[in-house]
């Protein structure tokens, strides 16, 4: 049976009513769906050779970038290990002990080699990301625009943090101090146990430890580099022969410099300076030396020792502080064990009147 008889069979088909609104299918034809296909392959086929040179392009950059960073960061990382090998290869030596920290070196060469890292990832991996965002001929003018607003407002709000960071970084990149200086940092003082590139920790003398954020410090006195002076200020009687005291002192200072560990400590010989001050019974002689830094202290508290022992062999006074009166002998005063008269003795005085009992009133005309 065919589709017209089967509708013939059917009847009519009903009217719609006017309230009802037919829908209409439109059913693409074949022809429909040839013409919109050979449209697509045509299109296709000419811009397929434009997505491949930019596909082509977007893959060199990415393999580029991939393989300049990992040259980058390898050579980084080379450069830091022969710099530990070199403070390694001199550790032990004398020159190593007195001018290498080992871990101070090594922490440095890291903290270093962290900052180049990141700096060499962050440029790279950003200016192959605008490429290939310029490749897909996208403008890229609003982009950086926003970035830069959104770097401001970022810097600005989090100012603190970026000077801490920028602050903790030249002072790494200058050595101004490394692990096991005693620093002086206006805020705190101590050793340098960790330098981070935001928090400075340091050790106090009571072993307390101590934070200090890097874009705080404003000076940076370092105890550790260079040398140390080591001074200590005798003062004897004013009476005592300044020939003597000198030689002694000298006799002294020889024999120190001649000692071991003290002449691994003192870089110069101890020199008597002469007098510091002369007052009018007693006077000040100075005696002073360059020492190892870190070890001035200890260098002090030997030559007071020395010098101590020296002067009571022979028989030179040390006198300090200020000058206490002679007391009188409280003997030679004929009222010293007298007691002062009491004001209550004297009936006529306040205190006496104060103390004295109150006379009851009595009124008029009350019997008595």
């Amino acid at each position: 049976m065919s589709l017209s008889a089967v509708l013939t069979a059917a009847g009519p088909s009903p009217t719609p009513t006017p309230s009802e609104s037919p829908t209409a299918v439109t059913v693409p034809s074949l022809q429909d769906a040839q013409e919109s296909a050979t449209n697509a392959a045509g299109w296709v086929e000419e811009n397929w050779s434009t997505w491949l040179a930019i596909g082509l392009r977007v893959l060199l950059i990415l393999v580029i970038a991939a393989i300049l960073r990992v040259v980058v960061r390898r050579a980084i990382t080379k450069l830091i290990d022969r710099m530990n090998r070199t403070v390694q290869a001199v550790d032990g030596t004398a020159l190593g002990g007195l001018l290498v920290n080992v871990e101070r070196r090594r922490q440095r060469s890291q903290a270093i080699g962290s900052v180049l890292r990141s700096v060499a990832s962050f440029l790279i991996l950003g200016t192959a990301a605008l490429m290939v965002l310029g490749t897909f001929e996208i403008n890229l003018a609003p982009l950086l625009a926003s970035a830069g607003v959104a770097g401001v407002a970022i810097g600005f709000g989090a100012r603190n943090l970026v000077t801490d960071f920028l602050s903790g970084v030249f002072m790494i990149l200058e050595d101004q101090y490394g692990v096991g200086d005693q620093i002086d940092a206006g805020v705190a003082s101590g050793e340098v146990i960790e330098v981070g590139l935001r928090v400075t920790k340091l050790r106090g003398d009571n072993g307390e430890i101590w934070y200090v954020r890097n874009g705080e410090v404003k000076r940076i006195g370092n105890l550790s580099q260079g040398w140390a002076t080591a001074g200590v200020d005798v003062t004897v009687k004013a009476s005592e022969d300044l020939d003597r005291v000198k030689a002694t002192l000298v006799e002294v200072a020889e024999k120190m410099n001649k000692e071991e560990p003290w002449n691994e400590f003192l870089w110069s010989p101890i020199e008597v300076l002469g007098l510091d001050s002369v007052l009018i019974d007693s006077m000040v002689v100075r005696v002073s030396a360059k020492t190892m830094p870190g070890k001035s202290l200890t260098v002090e508290r030997e030559l007071r020792w020395r010098i101590k022992r020296a002067f009571d062999a022979a028989d030179i006074r040390i006198v300090g502080g200020p000058t206490v009166p002679p007391e009188e002998d409280p003997a030679l005063d004929p009222t010293a064990g007298i007691a002062a008269p009491s004001v209550y003795s004297n009936t006529a005085s306040p205190q006496a009147a104060a103390a004295s009992p109150l006379t009851p009133v009595t009124p008029q005309g009350a019997p008595k």
